[in-house]
């Protein structure tokens, strides 16, 4: 049984808020981090969620975006030989309504081997990827909630040192709740408080 205790977390100044657990610590007390993202870690399990705000991407196709995102994502951090799409699908969102529907969130989850900051190849984590894209179309902007899951720490990899190598140690073992359900819970209670973040169009 998950002993977390989840709590409802402010972003972006509290214009938006979602809700995870309280083991995840807030990066931007240790770094600097871009304006247009939120992004929070569990040193002890090397497990993350970050938000972001992008401006949309108005070409890509809803129910392809959020493979669209994670393939995207993956070129990104250098890894799109690796990456194998495991599952794609759609969440509602009942916190965020559009008139009387619920805004649907498009998912996808895949694994990736990807090197943690500026360490190369050779380096690499097997990592699974919860990505969620809510597409705000009335203010031009993708939401991305994206959840990183540990499965094969490399040897050489920073995080060896802090979790140590080989297959990463199941959340359920640590009393932890797993990070699919992380991410299920953080983008279902996906809600927007003040409209105004968003300047009425695109955020960068």
């Amino acid at each position: 049984m998950a002993n977390d205790v989840c709590t409802e977390r402010p972003l972006f100044g509290g214009a938006i808020s979602c809700s995870f657990p309280a083991r995840f610590q807030d990066v931007s007390n240790i770094r600097e981090v871009p304006d247009h993202q939120e992004v929070f870690v569990d040193p002890t399990r090397d497990e993350s969620l970050i938000i972001e705000l992008l401006d949309l991407k108005s070409e890509v196709a809803d129910h392809e975006s959020a493979t669209w995102f994670l393939r995207d994502l993956a070129i990104e951090q250098d890894a799109s030989d690796s990456v194998v799409i495991e599952h794609s699908g759609m969440m509602e969102l009942t916190g965020l309504q559009n008139g009387n529907e619920a805004v649907p969130a498009m998912t996808a989850v895949g694994k990736l081997a990807v090197s943690k900051g500026r360490q190369g190849r050779g380096a690499e984590n097997i990592v699974r990827v919860y990505l969620a894209n809510i597409r705000l179309k009335n203010v031009s902007t993708d939401v991305l909630i994206t959840a990183y899951e540990p499965l094969i720490i490399n040897p050489l990899s920073e995080s060896a040192r802090t979790v140590g190598a080989g297959v990463a140690v199941p959340a359920e073992q640590s009393g932890c709740l797993p990070v699919q359900e992380v991410f299920r819970l953080a983008v279902s209670s996906f809600k927007i408080h003040d409209w105004n973040l968003f300047g009425g169009g695109a955020v960068a």
